[in-house]
C-alpha cells in the first residue's frame, strides 16, 4: 500500500521525501516497481474480476 502511494505521488514530490515520510527504503520502492505481481496478488485480481462480473450480470431492472 505504501509503495502504491509513492508510485501515485512521485510526480508531485521527490521519491526520497515520500520514502522518508513513510519510513520505507528507496531501494525497496524501486525493487517493487520492477517486481512481478505475486501469486496471491494475481489470484486476488482474478477473484475481484469474477465478483465484479457477477455483480454486473445480476442487475435486474
Amino acid at each position: 500500500m505504501r509503495f502504491e502511494f509513492i508510485a501515485k505521488h512521485r510526480e508531485i514530490w521527490p521519491v526520497s521525501w515520500i520514502c522518508e515520510a513513510l519510513a520505507v527504503s528507496r531501494s525497496g520502492f524501486h525493487a517493487w516497481l520492477v517486481r512481478a505481481p505475486s501469486v496471491r496478488a494475481r489470484s486476488d485480481e482474478e477473484f475481484s474480476a469474477k465478483v465484479r462480473a457477477s455483480f454486473i450480470s445480476s442487475y435486474r431492472p
